[in-house]
């Protein structure tokens, strides 16, 4: 199974208001191990960005100034994601602003869930956690994930760091399937589960007088109680 995790830095927090992204960071998992491919671009928004998020990714129109568009980058990161479950932190902001960035360059581009799935892990960390914060940093105090080199947002940065998040969150439905993990390199069921022939035959114990005698009284009882309904004694018929 191909993921990735994806986070955004932007100019503002509203795309209506014509705010940009000025950082996109991917990075990949394949069967929940991380690989080494990843897609990481700074991006010139072409406009100011706000004091407010600049204080928040630390990342000025004179460092972008030089970087690309979103045009020159959209099909490299189309082609990153494509067919694959993308990972978000709250998905509809992130979403919000990169189909608006796709609708600027035409209605061809479509929106990012015509190529991919989306999996947001902030309603999922709300229902594992009711009532607690669920910020990235707050799941990463919860979950022990190391986060000290996050003084600043970064997309590439939070994307590893939900990457960690992610896989503490699912650890309890990943183990699971552990045992298939382990015997991934088994071609059948036979080889995994193979019984020596100097094995030990099975011991049966067989009812008594008495445990029939108690059985059938009981069967007898639920008979009744259920209106006729016993669906032991229909399969004993």
């Amino acid at each position: 199974m191909r993921q990735v995790i994806l986070d955004t830095e932007t100019t503002g927090l509203e795309p209506k208001q014509g705010h940009r992204i000025i950082e996109i960071g991917c990075v990949e998992i394949i069967n929940r191990r991380k690989t080494d491919r990843m897609f990481h671009q700074y991006l010139n928004p072409q406009r100011e960005i706000e004091d407010g998020a600049f204080d928040i990714h630390g990342l000025s129109n004179e460092f972008l100034v030089d970087k690309p568009l979103f045009a020159d980058v959209a099909q490299e990161l189309i082609d990153f994601i494509r067919d694959s479950e993308v990972i978000i932190h709250n998905a509809p902001f992130d979403l919000a602003f990169i189909d608006a960035e796709l609708n600027r360059l035409g209605k061809q581009w479509g929106k990012t869930e015509n190529y991919c799935q989306v999996l947001d892990t902030l309603p999922m960390a709300r229902e594992l956690h009711p009532g607690q914060k669920n910020s990235l940093d707050a799941l990463c105090s919860r979950y022990e994930v190391d986060n000290s080199q996050r003084e600043l947002h970064g997309a590439l940065l939070d994307a590893r760091i939900l990457l960690d998040v992610y896989l503490a969150m699912t650890r309890s439905q990943a183990s699971l399937l552990l045992d298939d993990e382990d015997n991934k390199d088994s071609d059948d069921v036979e080889t995994r589960f193979r019984f020596t022939s100097d094995r030990a035959a099975l011991k049966v114990i067989e009812p008594d007088e008495e445990e029939l005698l108690a059985h059938a009284q009981r069967l007898k009882h639920i008979e009744k109680e259920s209106g006729g309904n016993c669906l032991w004694l229909k399969t004993e018929k």
